[in-house]
């Protein structure tokens, strides 16, 4: 009592000029008990993290429904990668599930900054129980980036910027929409941005003028003769199914329908994930059935229209024929080969459950956003990528797009020409509030965490 009394007079001394009190320096707080006291952080941190950062596993309790708060919850997963609470944080999304590993995104390698990566709800574990399906939409799940952003902002109280490629470019837009003032700036990678969902010219322009035309003929063969050898192909297709346990009920509905369903794939995951320089893997017209086949299931791979393969993207199938659209091509190669009309869609890919309408006014209306209210955006496309037939169009309120000559769906800001690199470099280090580095983007030392980057496994439709 008498050292608290003491104290106390002290104190009012002080006030008065009367005494002076030595400064004290306020106890320093461990990151880990900081995230531990945020309500609704489940917190894991690695014992063994990278080399320079500390590694947490979170979860975070999510409303499944955000026009009801206080009603049922989920536990959304995230990982984070600690640099220091001083540097920026990169909020960045897969758009699918949480990557299994620690990795840097390319933002987050040239900011020097802290990484969160998000999986999306609805992907499993991250999903309701019960699933009410209309609970997933672009609204809820910026949303939950919201609830993040505002969970950990008061940790990490620097600069913030949101990234993702494909799909994870396209929540980071929506993220954006909904709640601009979340983040200082947006760095979304090959991005598609389907405004019309009937209007999918753009895609049979693109595989009518990419690459040389002896590679379009080349790969236009090897659908034609994959349907005109449908039998024989089909015989080791199903000896693949029997080895492997695939079923084909529950989504597809037969092996028929998966097997022309990976036909029609082939050549847009040819050129989402090769190059010109892979045009002389392609197959002559005289190949043998084993070399189409294996050619094929390379590119396109078998086991992704069986219901075990495709199951698990139910979720983005469901966004795509609910929202975001998806592409539709003519085919015209292949008139009188092909077995199902209208068949090349999101909705062939649900179970039959879950198949739905298509609503085109959250895509208008993303779009009106993004060409003339949108600021700090930057957009990266690969100029031999299908999905960047359609792109978004930013405004001029500092923000831009680039695109990287000959690159696929792996685009990115180090494949730019040097002087869009640089450009788009000092742009996302001025959002980011940090100086230049010393070295090009293209020259930073590469670690065991940049090489761990997610990339989309499979093109779902």
């Amino acid at each position: 009592m008498r050292g608290r009394l003491v104290a106390l007079v002290a104190g009012v001394l002080a006030v008065f000029g009367l005494v002076s009190v030595p400064a004290v320096a306020a106890p320093t707080v461990d990151v880990a008990d900081r995230l531990r006291a945020v309500p609704g952080l489940t917190v894991v941190e690695s014992p063994t993290p990278p080399a320079g950062y500390r590694f947490f596993l979170v979860a975070i309790t999510q409303p499944v429904d955000h026009r009801a708060p206080r009603g049922a919850t989920f536990e959304q997963r995230f990982q984070l990668l600690h640099r220091d609470t001083a540097r920026p944080m990169v909020l960045h999304t897969t758009g699918y599930n949480m990557p299994a590993t620690a990795f840097r995104s390319e933002p987050t390698r040239l900011v020097d900054g802290n990484q969160i990566s998000v999986e999306q709800r609805f992907f499993s574990p991250s999903r309701p129980s019960p699933a009410d399906w209309d609970d997933l939409n672009i609204w809820q799940a910026a949303t939950d980036h919201h609830r993040i952003v505002a969970a950990l902002e008061p940790i990490y109280s620097a600069k913030w910027i949101s990234t993702g490629a494909s799909k994870g470019g396209m929540t980071s837009v929506y993220h954006r929409r909904f709640y601009p003032s979340d983040v200082d700036g947006v760095v979304a990678y090959v991005a598609p941005n389907d405004r019309l969902n009937d209007l999918d010219s753009a895609y049979d322009r693109f595989f009518d003028t990419v690459g040389t035309p002896e590679c379009r003929a080349k790969l236009d063969d090897v659908q034609r003769e994959a349907l005109l050898r449908r039998p024989e192909m089909l015989a080791r297709y199903q000896a693949a199914a029997d080895a492997g346990g695939w079923t084909f009920d529950q989504v597809l509905g037969s092996i028929d329908k998966a097997y022309e369903m990976t036909v029609l794939d082939t050549v847009w995951a040819f050129w989402q994930y090769s190059t010109v320089a892979d045009c002389a893997s392609v197959p002559a017209r005289t190949a043998t059935t084993d070399e189409l086949y294996a050619f094929i299931d390379g590119v396109a791979g078998f086991s992704f229209y069986t219901d075990q393969g495709v199951t698990p993207y139910s979720p983005y199938y469901y966004q795509a024929a609910t929202q975001l659209g998806w592409p539709s091509l003519r085919f015209e190669h292949l008139r009188g080969l092909t077995h199902y009309r209208d068949f090349y869609q999101a909705n062939s890919n649900l179970p039959p459950s879950l198949r739905s309408r298509h609503n085109p006014l959250p895509m208008l209306d993303v779009d009106a956003w993004v060409r003339t209210r949108a600021s700090e955006m930057l957009f990266v496309y690969g100029a031999n990528d299908p999905w960047g037939a359609e792109p978004f169009f930013p405004s001029r309120r500092d923000s831009y797009s680039y695109t990287a000559p000959g690159a696929n769906h792996g685009a990115n800001i180090a494949a730019l020409s040097p002087a869009d690199r640089d450009a788009s470099t000092a742009t996302l280090l001025r959002w980011a509030g940090v100086s230049a580095p010393t070295a090009r983007v293209a020259e930073l030392p590469v670690s065991a965490l940049d090489l761990a980057e997610p990339r989309m496994e499979r093109r779902p439709l």
